[in-house]
């Protein structure tokens, strides 16, 4: 794209060549339009730019194509499938590991310099019915937001922002990010037509999958997807002076990306070996907030995963990115059991009972790993803690308080953790059989009382709502499961806000087979549904 490098918050204008994205040249913009391969690129690096770093520089090949994305979850690009497909004016790609090395750099307007996020593609995942896929990373991408889909259909004259790599007017691989202003014409079910608002701004070679935003009172949404130019003025181009280009839409296929990239996070994990489970807003979410709870997994190897939470109430899309935070045979495979919870002000920890009786606080966990440690106890007797769960059990306002179930049966209640710490116990069950029989518990707030209720999975399956408990005990039950029902094999579960940030009453279950399911908005009178999450 050809134009002048100002503010990136300012349309730039002047220069052709201000995008560089386009891989294939306004081939079926109209009859006798010309189509041309990618033009090779160089994958570069520099400071990130703050409003637009979740533009990408693909380096397909490498050197082979240079081409333009766009993040739109923390693991995945969309662009043009042109971009990777053998002839580019079909745009066909088969869907899997791209053909060609593809290395994504994120996070830097400026190619030559250091910054951002430098990450392979290993995964296409293509739509059939317009130029576009999606690009999966090796990993998430930290540091950087993924821009919002765009709801609203581009309307007839309306400005958009387009952004891209490729060439301009007088330089063949350029090192810059470069942004212009467009006007759109009437949108048809799958493209837009763009117009450049200044003589000297066209779309080039390289802004192939470039984004093409909407920004209007400080917001920014992703429109389209650059997908055909004709590319006058940019280098290369000879006499041919139409600037005009085509875009794909990407307003209404938002279901499609939140469903695609959230079974590739699926895709692969084997869930029979998820052993411990505990849900918090661990990644900057809050009550209230958009985005929902996550959720961290220990498995039997001893690697930690942190899968956090979407802004979507879709109860089969409820996690937004997936985040390692310990490596195979780390020392959290000797953790028993974990719960999370609100210790402190900087936001959701979790608590840790380790199999030589020590137990332990982290006052805050996140997508780089667990901070403010704290060892509440270290002997013989925490052993034998058989479950444990974080609720607000005390009336506080905070989910700070900490039930455990023993062996022997004993029940007992811990209040307000972070500031006691395990100084005061409440033994709300002295030692009974009964409460042998627990096998899973998980504080929530099923019917709206004063405190937090308790769920217990028993050893034959029947599954109880204790509502309402404080430190004088139980105050009534319901079953919402009979002995022997299918939930003898509910293997491991938590409760979180999943699909809301109104209260955690959604029960996430890990079953004997590895099948994952969500059951949202449980209450006083039970489960209502179920979603299978994985496949």
């Amino acid at each position: 794209m050809t134009a002048t490098r100002t503010s990136a918050r300012r349309t730039r204008t002047g220069v052709p060549g201000l995008l560089s994205a386009l891989a294939v040249t306004a081939g079926a913009l109209t009859a006798g339009a010309v189509t041309a391969a990618p033009a090779h690129a160089v994958a570069g690096g520099g400071p990130a730019d703050a409003t637009y770093a979740y533009t990408a520089k693909l380096d397909i090949g490498p050197g082979r194509r240079a081409c333009t994305g766009t993040l739109v979850d923390q693991q995945w690009l969309l662009t043009a499938a042109s971009c990777f497909a053998d002839d580019p004016a079909t745009g066909k790609v088969t869907a899997g590991a791209p053909r060609w090395k593809t290395t994504a750099t994120i996070g830097r307007a400026d190619l030559s310099a250091g910054g951002g996020s430098v990450v392979e593609v290993v995964e296409l995942v293509p739509r059939t019915d317009r130029d576009l896929v999606l690009a999966r990373l090796a990993a998430p991408v930290t540091g950087t937001a993924p821009v919002r889909l765009a709801t609203a259909a581009p309307r007839a004259g309306e400005q958009l922002t387009a952004l891209g790599y490729g060439r301009t007017a007088d330089e063949w691989v350029p090192d810059r990010l470069r942004a212009g202003a467009f006007v759109t014409g009437e949108a048809a079910a799958t493209t837009v037509p763009l117009e450049p608002t200044a003589a000297g701004t066209a779309l080039c070679k390289g802004d192939n999958g470039g984004p093409a935003l909407r920004e209007t009172d400080g917001s920014t949404e992703l429109v389209a997807v650059t997908s055909r130019s004709w590319a006058g003025g940019c280098l290369g181009s000879g006499t041919e002076t139409r600037k005009g280009a085509v875009s794909t839409r990407v307003d209404d296929i938002a279901d499609w990306v939140r469903t695609t990239t959230f079974r590739g996070r699926m895709k692969g994990v084997d869930w029979k070996t998820a052993d411990l489970l505990a849900s918090g807003y661990f990644t900057g979410g809050s009550a209230g907030g958009k985005r929902h709870m996550d959720l961290l997994v220990r498995w039997t190897n001893g690697s930690v995963s942190l899968f956090q939470g979407s802004e979507t109430s879709n109860p089969e899309t409820p996690f937004s990115a997936r985040y390692e935070l310990a490596k195979a045979d780390s020392v959290w495979k000797h953790a028993r059991a974990i719960s999370g919870g609100e210790f402190t002000s900087g936001g959701d920890g979790l608590f840790v009972r380790w199999s030589d009786g020590e137990v332990t606080q982290y006052g805050r966990v996140d997508q780089k790993g667990f901070h403010q440690e704290k060892m509440l106890a270290k002997t013989e007797a925490w052993k034998q803690a058989k479950l444990a769960t974080v609720g607000r059990f005390n009336g506080g306002t905070s989910r700070d308080d900490l039930m455990v179930v023993w062996d022997n049966g004993t029940v007992s209640l811990y209040p307000d953790l972070d500031t006691n710490g395990l100084k005061k116990e409440n033994q709300i069950v002295k030692t009974s059989k009964t409460w042998t029989y627990a096998e899973q518990i998980g504080a929530a707030e099923f019917t709206g009382g004063r405190t937090s209720d308790l769920m217990v999975r028993w050893k034959d399956g029947e599954t109880t709502i204790y509502p309402a408990v404080d430190e004088k005990g139980f105050h009534g039950e319901t079953k919402i499961r009979e002995p022997k029902s299918p939930w003898i094999d509910a293997k491991v579960l938590t409760v979180g806000a999943f699909t809301t940030n109104k209260a955690p009453n959604d029960v996430l279950v890990r079953w004997t087979d590895g099948k994952l399911t969500l059951h949202p908005k449980v209450d006083a009178a039970g489960l209502h549904s179920e979603v299978r999450i994985n496949d």
